[in-house]
């Protein structure tokens, strides 16, 4: 028997109405960035076995969720009528203090947010209850399976199969994501991401987000998203949810770019097994620059519609950044919001945070290099 070592999409397309029986994928504008993916995986991502294969389950169901959800919307026509209203999408170069202020906002009463569950199973499960539980059953099984592929992870992102997550793990079903160049070495879809017209997967998130709202009615509040995926397209962000605010976090890419690196390492780490710490490195470092010019550019055409904050500060008063960002959205915080807050830190602090080192140079940068690649930003930002 020949063994497969070769992703194809249109096989991957087979193989998901294969398996959900479906076969209406609606508009196909999908076709491109899953083919530019599937290119740059077979010609750059070295994938291993274990890693091919993980990589074609997971496009197959991807897909095979694109099939789910027109299903859905044709079974249930009203769900496209849910109001979608995004307060915020928090932004910044990962590890700024995103999640911790992504997380500490979410347990606001004021707003809502995308969990790890339903970003992995936006879809109820056939025959399953308003409870949800086999597709909670499914998230934990999940996580466990991933901690023990990549048992250093923990240590450096601290995942919750029920807590917050960031909502680009719905936009992976758009093939237009960060997390592919994230997991994988592919700059040559990297590439091609930075260019894209990224409207049609925002309209699609929206989507998403409608399914997550038509399965619990009562769920009424403006969400609060997080990504650094959306510095890629701000503009189109700003369009597709008139409401939202860019909450922007800030560090040092001295500090930010090597301790990212240090986790695409771990994450790509599952897949190949010649992940190469510096093309790793350098890779971020160019990309990251490039999306901070651009981001700098889209920012002054509408100032008003972004809000700063500072790593140190989301550190080192939690609470006081909190409520100034919820002040900021015009949903001052209030008494139910600062226990909400306080229960969070408390229970934040119980988890497991390891610590992980790491210097610029072992991802081919140095700190001189970064600080003059990135002065530009720093000067005004920091």
């Amino acid at each position: 028997m020949t063994v497969t070592t070769s992703l194809n999409a249109g096989e991957l397309v087979e193989r998901a109405c294969a398996k959900t029986g479906l076969a209406d994928f609606g508009d196909d504008w999908f076709r491109e960035p899953l083919d530019v993916l599937v290119h740059s995986l077979n010609t750059e991502a070295a994938l291993s076995p274990l890693g091919f294969e993980l990589t074609r389950h997971r496009l197959t169901a991807l897909l095979s969720d694109r099939l789910r959800l027109r299903e859905l919307q044709r079974a249930h026509p009203e769900v496209l009528d849910a109001e979608v209203r995004v307060a915020a999408e928090i932004c910044g170069l990962p590890r700024t203090g995103s999640t911790l202020l992504h997380r500490l906002l979410s347990a606001s009463p004021q707003v809502t947010s995308t969990l790890s569950w339903e970003v992995a199973y936006p879809l109820p499960f056939p025959g399953e209850g308003l409870d949800a539980e086999l597709r909670k059953n499914r998230a934990r099984e999940r996580m466990r399976a991933f901690a023990q592929l990549s048992p250093d992870f923990g240590d450096l992102h601290t995942v919750v199969w029920d807590g917050p997550e960031e909502d680009v793990l719905l936009l992976d079903r758009t093939f237009v994501s960060m997390s592919f160049d994230s997991f994988y070495r592919v700059p040559a879809y990297g590439d091609w991401l930075r260019t894209a017209d990224q409207r049609p997967a925002y309209r699609e998130l929206r989507e998403w987000l409608q399914v997550l709202q038509w399965q619990n009615p009562g769920r009424s509040q403006p969400w609060v998203l997080k990504s650094p995926h959306h510095l890629t397209a701000v503009g189109t962000v700003l369009d597709e949810f008139p409401e939202c605010k860019i909450v922007m976090t800030h560090r040092s890419p001295v500090n930010a770019v090597p301790s990212y690196a240090s986790m695409v390492r771990a994450m790509t780490s599952q897949y190949s097994d010649e992940a190469d710490s510096v093309l790793i490195g350098r890779y971020w470092s160019r990309r990251f620059a490039k999306t901070l010019r651009d981001f700098t550019s889209a920012r002054a055409d509408r100032p008003d519609r972004f809000v700063d904050v500072r790593f140190a500060d989301t550190v080192g008063k939690p609470l006081e950044v909190a409520r100034q960002v919820l002040d900021a959205l015009g949903l001052p915080a209030g008494p139910a919001d600062d226990a909400a807050f306080e229960a969070y830190l408390a229970h934040n602090r119980e988890e497991r945070h390891g610590s992980h080192s790491y210097t610029p140079e072992d991802f081919g940068l140095s700190e001189d290099q970064l600080r003059r690649d990135f002065a530009f930003y720093s000067e005004v930002y920091l």
